[in-house]
């Protein structure tokens, strides 16, 4: 089984968008109604189908088989949407701090950190806040500290001024801080690099600190069953490596589907799960609809690599997290459906698998085809 997440590829809002401030949204919608945006492979798995798209018509025999999941937890961030594909249902958001975050907390993260301050302490983009912080981060050595609408606390740090080791050690101290009611979905380093707010540019040295998930999930199921369980990219970290039988980094989307197809090379029996990241963190967030359609036709062109390398009795699904819509106001998610498009050599094709009652509908269907069961998800195994 091959779960691939095209990082924030939403297909239209939720019917609470509103409620998230995200009435409207729809970021798949919206970045193929921007231009003609080429998907042919993805078109031929169903994409089409699953709704009406500008520029991309349904087809009558679509090779794969075509949905989209609501996204039943209380949120819209990565945490939230990875947690409820493995049958994580989140009743409770993590916390946000949309006025940034109190002195409790960076007081405290001060002291243990031994860091001497710390810069901005608000909600921003993170391309904009370097630029902003950068050269007094540089001058002061104090690292800035920043959140989204989202549940995280973001670190980021020059990687000459503090170094790498050294960043990711004051981001697991500030992981350990921010427990209990302060428990936020993760805690992300981001370094960067350049002289001045002109070229500074942040690297692919990311690391994010995840909250442990609950137990039960679909990694650790799958793995007490004696089965691999191969996670690709920032997946690992999400999950906090629990369930984990093999971890490979991956920092963008090529390089993500370079080690998904060496992954399907090896002799695996269980779940190679991998996310492109690019699609949220370089064009979702920084509001670049050209950008995010490039980046969708890049991904389309390469399609056929994945499908090529899938053996016989594989079967490949491909979904989103949540939402991202560049054309949205602000640089933060948006509350939306996720796409669903099922593949396999020997599995059925066309069937409409309408509107899922979750995400977690997909780690069923995982759980079932290995004689499992998750406590949340409706399996679409016998569908397909």
């Amino acid at each position: 089984m091959i779960l691939m997440v095209l990082d924030s590829a939403g297909i239209g809002e939720m019917p609470d968008a509103a409620r998230w401030g995200d009435a409207g949204s729809d970021t798949l919608g919206h970045i193929l109604a921007s231009r003609a945006v080429a998907l042919p492979h993805l078109q031929a798995l169903g994409l089409g189908n699953i709704k009406p798209l500008a520029n991309l018509a349904a087809l009558e025999k679509p090779l794969g088989n075509y949905g989209k999941c609501t996204l039943k937890s209380n949120g819209k961030d990565t945490t939230t949407g990875h947690w409820e594909m493995a049958g994580i249902i989140l009743k409770k958001a993590f916390p946000t701090f949309p006025d940034g975050f109190p002195p409790r907390i960076i007081d405290e993260f001060v002291r243990q950190a031994r860091v001497p301050g710390v810069l901005a302490n608000v909600p921003a983009s993170g391309t904009e806040i370097i630029k902003e912080f950068g050269e007094e981060h540089i001058r002061t050595g104090k690292p800035i500290v920043y959140t989204s609408a989202d549940s995280v606390f973001q670190i980021a740090a020059h990687e000459e001024i503090i170094p790498i080791d050294r960043l990711y050690e004051i981001c697991h101290i500030a992981r350990e801080l921010l427990d209990g009611d302060d428990k936020v979905g993760r805690v992300i380093a981001r370094p960067f690099v350049g002289s001045n707010a002109a070229d500074f540019k942040r690297t692919e040295n990311r690391h994010d600190y995840a909250v442990a998930p609950p137990a039960g999930n679909l990694l650790p199921v799958l793995k007490d069953a004696g089965l691999d369980v191969v996670c690709i990219g920032k997946i690992a970290s999400i999950y906090d490596s629990i369930g984990v039988t093999e971890d490979l980094t991956a920092k963008n989307n090529d390089q993500t589907i370079d080690v998904t197809i060496g992954a399907l090379a090896k002799d695996t029996r269980g779940l190679i799960f991998s996310n492109l990241v690019d699609f949220d963190m370089l064009y979702g967030h920084r509001r670049d609809t050209e950008g995010y359609a490039r980046a969708l036709e890049h991904f389309d062109r390469r399609l056929p690599e994945l499908l090529d390398a899938l053996r016989d009795d594989d079967l490949f699904i491909i979904t989103a997290d949540h939402g991202n819509d560049p054309t949205m106001k602000g640089s933060d998610h948006t509350r939306e459906y996720a796409p669903l498009l099922v593949f396999g050599k020997q599995a059925r094709s066309g069937v409409d698998l309408g509107t899922r009652q979750s995400l977690s509908d997909i780690g069923q269907t995982i759980a079932e085809n290995y004689g499992l069961k998750l406590a949340d998800g409706v399996s679409f195994l016998d569908e397909i």
